[in-house]
This record gives C-alpha cells, structure tokens and sequence, in this order.
C-alpha cells in the first residue's frame, strides 16, 4: 500500500558504496527498467557516492558498460540517454562527517527545493552504523513536512542475535521504525508475494493448511555455485547466516503465518513476527539429532579458506512452530552450496488417505498429494494428484497438475526482486521488508543453533560432493521419520 501523498515533489535516491557489485548487477537495471515503465517519479534523481574520485560522467559511462553485461535485454539507447540525464555522483567516505556535509550541499543544488530522499546503504555492513548515525547527525533524515526520508538498509542485519539487537538500537536511536526498509530480496519474488494470495484468496486450500492435513513441509534453497570469490567471507559467515537467518526464515513465515487482517504492510508483518516468535529453539539434545551440518569437498583448499574451517556450507534443520495450527509439524530446511543444480522451492506434503480402498502393491508407498511452490529457476506451482490409469484394473498413476509463470504471462511481465523492492521503498511500502522484531525473532532461532554447534552437542561436519544434493546425513534425517526430500522444481 503505497504511503506517498507528495507525489510531485522532487525524489532523491542516494546510493552509499555506488561503484560496488550491486549498484551494477541489481540496482541500476532495476531502475532503469522502472524508468522504461514510468514508475519512477516524475522529478527523480540518482546520487551515487563512494570512495572511487569519479565524476558524474564517469558515473553514468560505467553504469552504461553495466547494462551492457547485466541488462542488455533491457537496454533502449534512447531511453538511457534520458534515464542517464538522472543519473550523478559526488565521491565521499562513509566515515567523514564533512563529507556527509558536502552530500547536503550537493543535494539542495540538485533538487532546487523540497525533496523526498531514499538512502540506500549498498556497502560492507561494518559502515551501516556510522552511516546511519552520521545522516543523523548532518540533519539528512529529518522530516519535515510532507517531505520524507527513509534508508534502505542490505543484508546480513547483524552477525548473530547480539549484534543484530545492537545495530537495531542504534538505528532506532536516529531513525523512526516507519524510516527504515530492512531488505531481502527473496521477499521480492513472485511466487513469495503469491503465497499469500494463493492460501487467502482461494477457499479449497487454507481450510487443510495445518497440522490436520499436513504431514511436512520442506523448503530448500541449494545453490549451484561454491563460495568462489566470496571464500573470505563466507568462511566468516557459513550458510546459515548466509541463507538461514533471512531467506529460509522468511519464507518460512509467508509459507506458516496467521491470515493478515489486512493487506497492509503492518498487519502483514505482524503475523510474521509472530510466527517467527512461535518457533521452538533448539535445545542441546535437539541439536545432534535435527540438525546436519557438512561442507563440500574441496572447499578447504579454496583460497581465503582456513586449512581446519569447520564452516559449514551446507545445512538441514528439522523445526517445529508451536502454536495451534502447527503443533508437531516438522519443517525440514535445508541450503548448501556446489550442490546438483539452482532451485529454490517449498514442499507442502500432505498426509496419506487415512484408508486405502485401491488395491495397490504391498511394496509401494500409499500416495499422498504434495503441493510445490517453485521459486526458482521457473517460478510457479505443481500439485500431485492421484489418477486411476485407463483400464480395465483400478491402478493409480501420480500425475502433477503445473502452473508455471514464464508460460501464462509474458517473459518480461515478472520483475526482477530489486525492481520491486526498489518501487516498493519509493511508494513507502513496506510490506516486503523486514521489521525489526522480525529480524530478532529469527536471530533468536538461528542463534540456537549457531550455539548448539559450538558446543559438545554439535552433530559431527560432514563431507559432501560437490554436484549432489547434500550429505547423506540429510537423508538420514527425513529418512528416521519415513519422510523423503522432494525435487518437484527440477528434474528428479
């Protein structure tokens, strides 16, 4: 829900640490293709500041070579030429209060008046606190009037829960909660964005969305790719700050929580938090037996890497929610790298029909349904059904019944997440970004574990090939309950 009532008014967008990774691959893409679909304000400009002593021409030069490598297909010669008219750059440190008072000096030139500002912090997260605190200080965040401000704030949010709690009260000391849009991408895609819309807006599913019906849900999230050249920080990291504490815990929650009293950013982002209050820490006991943790083969001698890293890039976590609707559900997450392929799915497994009337052979399972969210690499639903086969015999068959995105709509009608991520700060709509409670809650979670993994409790770190689906271990621990893990995305 779009909170803006100065539409008119001249809009800002500054990017701290613009000449890095993100601004290329993500940001500026993204707007551009806002731009292509007139959805950026009519007054809007992008100020881009780092370190790098460029101008604004060399800005918008390597922003160009940019779209060339991430964006090509989007790319209108005529439509840059205006969009670049937008685009400047003012170099400055991130630590340097007067650097902080030139930004000012160059924005009140640059917008010739009244003007929203969103800040966006694109850089290592050691600088979100003094970057915060220094907007703060040289007077950048303060509103006034009908004119606003808010700051976009990058994951990782935090180190463990601590830390998270610490970067929270500093940005609670300069900043209102309504100012600041904690981001996660994942949040962003249309399939996340749909789970609510596909268990609230159609009765034949959110009256069996709970622990009658239900026997499971998996939600896994497996890269393709190793640690390359992020191996010095994610050895400092592992994969459940890397994709635990954010992407699997919130799509945990969109997949688990409470219907919303509204479509509106707060009422949302309450159920969420809740939920995520809702799931139980894993205690000492709990730890050896729902967790796995292993890293891949190799990944020791890849350079950056400590020859004895006991970091993990793989794990799988059996956890349960306890509150009505989900008492004695297991949720089995599970993420890793160098892994069989990129997918990123939810599994809604069903329990099996309480009496089989079919004759089927002794030796095969009873089937039971599974609904599949898809999120990528094709993003959509599968739900597998039971069907009787042509025939004279009465033989069951599991056929999928699929709804795939790229083949209902057109190619270039799904946006990127930070396109609309981007869109969503600039309307002040918050609903896809994590509140601060939020980000606690999963710390909270994720910080047991991290805990349990540092102590005597640790199940043991395993090996894995690079190019499979994880340790058997990760099996094993679906396997003790007679559960299986599903590939419904990808080919099995």
């Amino acid at each position: 829900m779009s909170k803006n009532k100065n539409a008119d008014t001249a809009t800002t967008l500054v990017i701290f640490g613009a000449t890095g990774d993100l601004t290329r691959r993500k940001l500026i893409p993204g707007l551009f293709s806002l731009f292509g679909k007139g959805l950026l304000p009519s007054r809007f400009a992008v100020v881009g500041s780092a370190r790098t002593e460029w101008s604004s021409e060399d800005f918008r030069a390597e922003m160009r070579k940019s779209m060339d490598e991430f964006g090509p297909e989007k790319l209108d010669e005529n439509a840059w030429a205006k969009f670049a008219d937008c685009l400047h750059y003012l170099p400055g440190n991130a630590t340097k209060t007067a650097d902080y008072e030139s930004l000012r000096g160059f924005l009140e030139e640059l917008e010739g008046g009244e003007a929203n500002r969103l800040y966006y912090l694109s850089t290592a997260p050691r600088f979100f606190e003094e970057i915060v605190t220094l907007l703060y200080e040289t007077g950048l965040t303060v509103e006034e009037g009908d004119v606003w401000r808010r700051v976009v704030i990058e994951k990782p949010f935090g180190h463990d829960l601590a830390s998270a709690r610490a970067l929270n009260e500093v940005v609670h000391t300069v900043l209102d909660e309504h100012q600041v849009y904690r981001i996660d991408h994942y949040l962003a895609k249309e399939t996340v964005q749909n789970i609510l819309v596909f268990r609230f807006a159609n009765t034949m599913f959110e009256p069996i969305w709970n622990r009658n019906y239900i026997d499971h849900v998996q939600i896994t999230v497996a890269e393709l790719v190793d640690v390359g050249h992020r191996a010095d920080y994610y050895d400092q990291s592992g994969v459940l700050r890397d994709m635990f504490q954010n992407h699997l815990m919130q799509l945990l929650a969109f997949v688990s929580l409470e219907p919303p009293a509204s479509f509106d950013a707060d009422a949302i982002r309450d159920e969420i938090a809740k939920v995520l209050k809702a799931i139980r820490p894993l205690t000492a006991a709990e730890i050896k037996s729902q967790t796995v943790r292993g890293h891949y083969d190799g990944y020791c001698e890849t350079e950056g890497v400590a020859d004895d890293s006991e970091t993990a890039t793989y794990a799988a976590l059996e956890l349960y929610i306890d509150n009505w609707r989900w008492r004695g559900v297991p949720f089995y997450l599970r993420s890793g790298k160098a892994l069989a392929t990129k997918t990123s799915e939810i599994i809604i497994q069903f329990k099996e029909p309480p009496h089989m009337m079919f004759t089927i052979p002794r030796d095969e399972p009873i089937p039971a349904n599974y609904l599949a969210l898809c999120i990528q690499p094709h993003e959509g639903f599968h739900q597998r059904i039971e069907l009787k086969e042509p025939g004279q015999a009465v033989k069951l068959r599991s056929v999928d019944m699929d709804f795939h995105y790229e083949e209902v709509f057109q190619p270039d009608s799904v946006p990127e997440a930070y396109e609309t991520l981007l869109h969503n700060a600039l309307e002040g709509d918050a609903t896809l970004f994590t509140r601060s409670d939020g980000i606690e809650a999963a710390w909270r979670v994720i910080d047991s574990v991290l805990q349990g993994w540092a102590s005597e409790a640790a199940p043991p770190l395993v090996g894995y090939d690079p190019g499979s689906w994880g340790p058997a271990e990760a099996d094993e621990l679906l396997k003790q309950n007679g559960r299986r893990w599903r590939h419904s995305c990808v080919d099995e």
